[in-house]
């Protein structure tokens, strides 16, 4: 199972990997750009080549870069909804151009319009999407979300829905955010709960398709809908949740990125440090 962190670029992306290299991740997560404003300018060609050149020698096995947070692809508004659609698209050349392997990319806000209505406008963005990126080898993956106001993908019933409509289904798949899914009402704390999760998402989509795993525990109660990332076992999933997670077999193709609080110069370090603890706990039990 790979595993590394949310990478900042300050100072250029090409930073990122010798960031994540110092801390000995096989994967990396990374916003290609700033994530709260639509796109100023594109990365430069130099700045791309030097992220591949540092890429071949650091040990990272795949790099997931994340949509901006502005970006709704199941907005009822038109305009957005087309700018949308041009700007992930654009991220998904440049994510090819770095050599990314998979954007994930949140479900959207139907705006109080309707969940099918906004499902089936995803559906619709996606399927632009893929063909405007024809013949490029980045994934797309569907990240899970805690539910907050008109938020779509609370529930893996989203996922399928959306995945049914998908015309190039093999280049699309699923990423969990632990985090979001126990604010969604999924009890990772339990071994019910985890069975629960899993069993949902083998039903809707299938677990091959899950390809991430964002491991954050959670400030906030069960089913609470708010979004607000914990260090690992320091929240309400805790570390028998989080070990059930990453001794789970069925999820050893998957990558783990952890999205934990950046509150001091060793937050990551120590996070990493319990979760790979837990991986060689569960790896000598086998």
């Amino acid at each position: 199972m790979l595993l590394g962190i949310q990478v900042s670029t300050a100072g250029g992306i090409c930073e990122s990997i010798p960031r994540a290299q110092a801390l000995g991740c096989t994967a990396m997560q990374i916003f290609a750009r700033d994530p709260r404003q639509w796109r100023k300018a594109s990365l430069k060609k130099s700045d791309i080549d030097e992220f591949r050149l540092r890429r071949q020698s650091s040990g990272i096995k795949k790099v997931f870069i994340h949509i901006p947070y502005l970006i709704n692809l199941a907005s009822p508004e038109h305009g957005l909804f087309r700018g949308s659609i041009s700007a992930c698209a654009q991220d998904m050349r440049e994510a090819r151009a770095l050599g990314a392997e998979c954007m994930v990319i949140h479900m959207g806000s139907h705006k109080f319009s309707g969940e099918k209505r906004g499902l089936k406008k995803l559906a619709t963005a996606l399927n632009r999407i893929l063909e405007l990126t024809a013949g490029s080898g980045v994934r797309i993956l569907l990240e899970n979300t805690a539910g907050s106001g008109s938020w779509l993908g609370y529930t893996f019933d989203h996922h399928a829905a959306v995945l049914d409509r998908v015309e190039q289904k093999d280049r699309v798949g699923v990423c969990l955010d632990t985090c979001h899914a126990y604010a969604a009402g999924y009890d990772l704390a339990s071994k019910a709960g985890y069975d629960r999760l899993m069993d949902e998402i083998d039903r809707m989509v299938g677990v091959k398709r899950l390809e991430l795993i964002h491991l954050n525990d959670t400030r906030d109660a069960l089913g609470s809908h708010r979004d607000r990332h914990e260090h690992i076992g320091k929240g309400k999933i805790g570390i028998a949740g989080f070990s059930r997670i990453v001794g789970d077999r069925r999820l050893e193709h998957a990558a783990c990125v952890l999205e934990t609080p950046k509150d001091s110069a060793t937050a990551d370090e120590r996070n990493l440090l319990i979760v790979r603890r837990l991986m060689h706990r569960a790896a000598r039990k086998g």
